[in-house]
Order: structure tokens, then C-alpha cells, then sequence
């Protein structure tokens, strides 16, 4: 019954994106879109953990009370895709900024 819940944001794996594509990025476009980059994946992050969390809360009403409860679980969605997509993206820019020397690191929890 756990299959169908939504996964914690940690739990979410990264989608390979290719560094090229930030290839031609100067230093000050990498830090631009590194910034939007991860505000986006922070709020998707908040979104999936809340996700989570309302999956597991309708799992035990199901598993302790009503077995209707089982039809709330949402699972994972195009939330957590679009998540693995800008973690994907992270990755890419921080291998890029790595390649030009900009200095760009992502904080990983």
C-alpha cells in the first residue's frame, strides 16, 4: 500500500541534465541562474515534502480506520519530476561553474 505514496524531496533523484547547455553562460549568468534555479526547486521541495506527509497521514487513517482513506494517497506526480528535472539542473550549473571558475556551490541538506 506504501507504493503509491509521494517520496520526500531527499528522496527525489536528480535527472541527468548536460552541463553544455551552460557552456556559453558567462559567471554572472551561471549565479542568475543558479539563484533561479534552486528557489524554484526549494518551493517544489516544500511542496513534495507537504506531499509526503498528507500521503502518509491518509495511509495510517487507512491502515488504522477507513480503507477509503486509500483513494487520498496522491504519489508522486509532475511535482517530483519537474523537482528531479531542477536538481538535474543544479548539478549541471555547479558542474559548469566548476568548468569556469565561478564559484557557484548548491547546499545540499
Amino acid at each position: 500500500m506504501l507504493i503509491g505514496c509521494a517520496s520526500r524531496s531527499e528522496n527525489v533523484a536528480a535527472t541527468y541534465v548536460s552541463p553544455i547547455a551552460y557552456q556559453s553562460y558567462s559567471c554572472p549568468q551561471i549565479r542568475s541562474e543558479a539563484a533561479r534555479v534552486s528557489s524554484r526547486a526549494a518551493t517544489l521541495a516544500g511542496a513534495q515534502d507537504s506531499k509526503a506527509s498528507n500521503d502518509a497521514v491518509a495511509t495510517g487513517v487507512a491502515v488504522v480506520l477507513f480503507w477509503p482513506a486509500t483513494f487520498l494517497i496522491k504519489g508522486d506526480g509532475a511535482s517530483a519530476a519537474e523537482l528531479a528535472r531542477l536538481k538535474g539542473e543544479m548539478e549541471a550549473i555547479e558542474r559548469a561553474s566548476v568548468e569556469k571558475r565561478c564559484g557557484v556551490e548548491f547546499r545540499r541538506s
